[in-house]
């Protein structure tokens, strides 16, 4: 048997950040010496994986570096709509040579790349009713290059890739850590937002529920802000995390947005298991374009509330409308599936936008908290950039999840 790692390099690839967290086993807690983020070099990630390899692997080296970690062993989570698929699956109750058995078949069936050769795994759920006859089980598919793409990028960093994960279990044991009292027998809704893709998933008591992923991003609201004012991507970004904010009023004054509408900005979400039975926000015949029969666009918002930059907060209003509207449809389909949301928990880099949590929050009727991923964890790091830890700590989500692999797995 494998010797149980106590301390290991949590590391997640973002198509604008790498992000590195070192976390060490003291006891059931966790401590975590290291902290390190570096931007992702130009063209090499994007939402559907990583291109570059080579240049990737350098950047990791250097945020590893100047992080001051020093653990050989790594748990690094695959990302993008190319590189893998996570669902969660309600089968029989069975035994686990009759679930491998079932799994195999599941996985055949289902596998959605073009790619033949894949790897595969699943882990059934922690029960909440262990009388009842059925049992959920998280499975997730992915192509071997991805694989092997990921594991030589942090070869290349000088590490060792001892796990490979996928980011709905690592937000898992990070809430679990860090709100699991808090959030107990609650249903959470996890919003992470990232630069090109938003992650929305649903858990209770740490268990993943429902795994969704859209492609909207910072880089939408910074595009659509470029857009606007005639302004380059630089400009438009540099703008946005110094200036952009949303009136505390926005959520009265935002035109409402049909949920099961098609969306303003043409996209396809990346989920082949669509079920009629129910509105569904993963359904495979969501168009990239609207069609002659599609419902009609959104409409474009209201004037935009007093308060703050009138033209700017125009500028990302028809994108902010969308998001939500993603949101939602994602809540209605679980609530339309028999289950409950009892409040929205936001993380992510571009989730920093100022007033995103009130407007969210106002909009969908729920409460909505600013996740810290450092919260209840003794950081004991020592080579922290300056604002790091004030800035980008909702970014270290997934990285910290990583590591915590190391008191769950």
């Amino acid at each position: 048997m494998a010797k149980k790692l106590t301390s290991v390099l949590g590391i997640d690839i973002g198509s604008q950040k790498i992000k590195v967290a070192e976390v060490r086993a003291q006891g059931k807690d966790a401590v975590v010496s290291a902290l390190g983020m570096i931007d992702t070099p130009s063209g090499a990630v994007d939402h559907t994986g990583v291109y570059n390899s080579d240049a990737v692997g350098t950047a990791l080296k250097q945020a590893i570096t100047e992080s001051g970690a020093s653990v050989s062993s790594a748990v690094v989570s695959i990302a993008g709509q190319a590189s893998v698929l996570v669902r969660t699956l309600e089968v029989p109750r069975m035994n686990p040579a009759e679930l491998k058995e079932h799994m195999q078949w599941e996985i055949n069936r289902n596998i959605p790349f073009a790619e033949s050769t894949v790897v595969s795994d699943f882990k059934p759920l922690a029960d909440e009713d262990p009388n009842s006859t059925n049992m959920d089980v998280v499975m997730a598919i992915s192509p071997q290059s991805a694989i092997d793409t990921i594991v030589d990028c942090v070869k290349k960093a000088g590490k060792t890739a001892a796990v490979i994960d996928v980011e709905p279990l690592s937000i898992a044991r990070s809430i679990t850590q860090s709100y699991g009292d808090e959030y107990r027998d609650q249903t959470v809704c996890v919003v992470e937002m990232g630069h090109k893709t938003t992650s929305i998933n649903i858990y209770r008591n740490g268990k993943l529920l429902m795994p969704r992923q859209i492609p909207i991003g910072g880089e939408m609201f910074t595009k659509a802000i470029s857009d606007s004012m005639q302004i380059s991507i630089e400009e438009a970004e540099q703008m946005k995390v110094a200036s952009a904010e949303i009136p505390e009023n926005a959520a009265d004054t935002l035109a409402p947005a049909d949920p099961f509408g098609t969306p303003t900005q043409g996209f396809q979400p990346y989920n082949p298991f669509a079920d009629d039975s129910a509105p569904s926000p993963f359904a495979e015949g969501e168009p990239g374009a609207p069609g002659p029969d599609a419902a009609p666009a959104a409409p474009a918002p209201v004037p935009a509330p007093s308060g703050g930059n009138v033209a700017l907060y125009n500028a990302f209003a028809p994108i902010l409308e969308e998001f939500v509207a993603e949101v939602r449809r994602s809540i209605d389909y679980y609530r339309s599936r028999g289950g409950d949301i009892n409040r929205i928990v936001l993380a992510g880099g571009a989730s920093r936008l100022k007033g995103l949590a009130s407007f969210l929050s106002k909009s969908l009727g729920l409460e909505c908290d600013n996740y810290d991923p450092l919260r209840r964890l003794n950081i004991t790091a020592k080579k922290l950039a300056p604002g790091m830890l004030e800035e980008h700590r909702q970014e270290f989500l997934v990285a910290v999840g990583n590591g915590l692999h190391i008191l769950f797995d």
